[in-house]
Parts: structure tokens; C-alpha cells; sequence
């Protein structure tokens, strides 16, 4: 068994112990029976796509906090939509497991569990908060059921950690806002609990897959994840949440990505993250770092490293 594998390992029955010994449930341990809080926030409200452009000026205080709400379960309707790719992912890894008892397949069968008890909280909230979930577009849905076919790899687990760490970051933020709906921060002290086991398993499996990878495919790796990096941010919210304040999807589309907070609020939620992703080698070569740039998430430390 050599170093990496002995890591992996270890990583999984520390990770297993965790599991049980922190082990929450979202339809227990949030009072849904609670009302909502008209005057508070369902997000941290400075990383809305909107806020500090004129068009949010011009919106009144219940409009501020509609179109909040409505960002809100646009990231849940999209959490939803993640955790389901996650899961067919862990499932795909297990069939690549020669033993079904080794404490990685334990830990990926516990990862499915949680994921899927997380969907269910989601949508929960959701319907808390009164507002439709939006599903993925048709062609979206498409391209995740062909991430079916894609080989596992660094691409794979590049994929987790973008799902995960963006979504941690704005929910650590959040959590610590008393500004924010009690039912939203309990669900992200829940989330964040058990994210941060899916993350640490996902760094270390990521920087194995690198290890393995030929260099040809290593540059192939490189330059879809940079593709997926450039995508995530534009597409986090999906501009429907427009329409709760009578603002055109385009427009509002068009106005939050020309925002002088859009690089800042990027490179918050993704700026962990891409530094993880340099300091295994996934971030290198001319193509790729042109891609990162574009895409407007690289904290300035890195970029100046670049």
C-alpha cells in the first residue's frame, strides 16, 4: 500500500468517527414550525448580485429583502441540483473500491446519506420561504447526466470542491450574520458541519488523482476545470430571481455581472479554493491561467502569482 493510498485511508476512518460522533438532521434540529422574520435577510445581504448598482438603490426595503429571498432559494434550488451530481459521483467511486468494507467505500456510502438528507433540508427551505425552486435548464441537465461518462480523475473531484467550498464560504459568512433568518443559519451550521468532512475527503482525493494523472491528461484536466471555474460564478444565480421584484432576468443578468462588487464577491467565494487547486498543480500553463483570469476569482495574491 503506498503513502497516498495509506493517506486516503486514515483520512476516511478519521473522517467516519467524525460522522458519528457530530451527526445532526435537518428535519429535527431546525424549528420549521418557527414563522419567518419579515425584516431579516436571507443571505448576507452586501454579497447580493444587485447590491451597491443603482438597481438596487431603486428598490424599497421589502423589495431588498424579496429579491434576497428569491437569490436565496435560487442557491438552494442549485445546492439541490449539486448534491444530486455528488451523489451519482460517490456512487460511480464505490464500483472502484476492490473492498466494499474498506473505510473509503464506508465514508462514500455515509457521504450519499448526508447529501441526500441535505437535499431533502433544502427543500425544505424552500417551501419555507414560499418562492418556487427553479430546476436546471434542459441543456444543463443534460451535461450533468453526461458527467456520467467522464472518467475519474482530478476533473471529478475539481467538481466537488467547487460545488462545496463556494457554497461554504458564503454560508460561514452568513451563519455569523444575526441579520439573517434564524432557520437559514441553522441550516448552514448543520451544512458547514458536515461539508467540511466532504471537503478534507475531496482535497485529498483530488491531489491523489493529480498525482496519478499522465501529463497529457493533467493538461486536459487543467483547462476543464478552469472551464467549469469560468461558468460557476455567472450561473450561481439563476435570473429568474429577477422577476420577484419586476426586474428582467437579462438586465438584472447584465447588470449584476458588470457590478464593481462581482470580482470581490468572487474572489471571496472562490479565492480558498483556487489556491488549493495551484498548490496541486491544477492551475499552471498559459491556456488555463488566461481562463482563471477571465473568469475574475482569483484572489489578488495569486494572481499576482500568475
Amino acid at each position: 500500500m503506498d503513502t497516498m493510498t495509506i493517506d486516503v485511508t486514515a483520512t476516511a476512518e478519521r473522517l467516519l468517527r467524525s460522522t458519528a460522533d457530530t451527526l445532526l438532521d435537518g428535519d429535527i434540529d431546525i424549528d420549521w414550525d418557527a414563522p419567518v422574520d419579515p425584516d431579516k435577510a436571507w443571505l448576507t445581504e452586501r454579497r447580493g448580485t444587485l447590491y451597491g448598482t443603482r438597481l438596487w438603490e431603486r428598490l424599497s426595503r421589502e423589495e431588498q429583502l424579496t429579491l434576497g429571498r428569491a437569490e436565496a432559494v435560487a442557491v438552494l434550488s442549485y445546492g439541490i441540483v449539486a448534491e444530486q451530481q455528488l451523489c451519482m459521483n460517490l456512487l460511480r467511486t464505490m464500483y472502484a473500491v476492490p473492498d466494499w468494507t474498506a473505510p473509503e467505500m464506508l465514508y462514500s456510502m455515509s457521504e450519499v446519506g448526508e447529501e441526500a438528507r441535505h437535499s431533502t433540508m433544502f427543500g425544505r427551505l424552500i417551501n419555507k420561504a414560499e418562492m418556487p425552486a427553479w430546476s436546471a435548464a434542459g441543456p444543463v441537465n443534460m451535461l450533468l447526466r453526461l458527467m456520467g461518462f467522464v472518467p475519474h480523475g482530478p476533473l471529478i473531484y475539481a467538481i466537488t470542491l467547487i460545488v462545496e467550498e463556494i457554497l461554504d464560504r458564503v454560508q460561514r459568512e452568513a451563519c455569523a450574520d444575526e441579520n439573517v433568518q434564524p432557520h437559514v443559519r441553522q441550516m448552514m451550521r448543520i451544512h458547514i458541519l458536515e461539508e467540511a468532512r466532504h471537503i478534507t475527503y475531496a482535497r485529498t482525493e483530488l491531489a491523489r488523482a493529480v498525482a496519478r494523472c499522465g501529463s497529457l491528461s493533467l493538461a486536459v484536466n487543467r483547462v476543464l476545470v478552469a472551464v467549469i471555474v469560468v461558468a460557476v460564478m455567472p450561473t450561481l444565480i439563476d435570473p429568474r430571481a429577477y422577476q420577484s421584484v419586476g426586474i428582467s432576468p437579462t438586465w438584472g443578468w447584465i447588470v449584476a455581472q458588470f457590478s464593481r462588487r462581482y470580482r470581490e464577491n468572487a474572489t471571496f467565494a472562490c479565492g480558498p479554493m483556487l489556491t488549493y487547486f495551484h498548490d496541486v498543480g491544477l492551475i499552471r500553463g498559459r491556456l488555463t491561467t488566461r481562463l482563471y483570469k477571465l473568469s475574475r476569482t482569483l484572489p489578488p495574491e495569486l494572481r499576482a502569482q500568475i
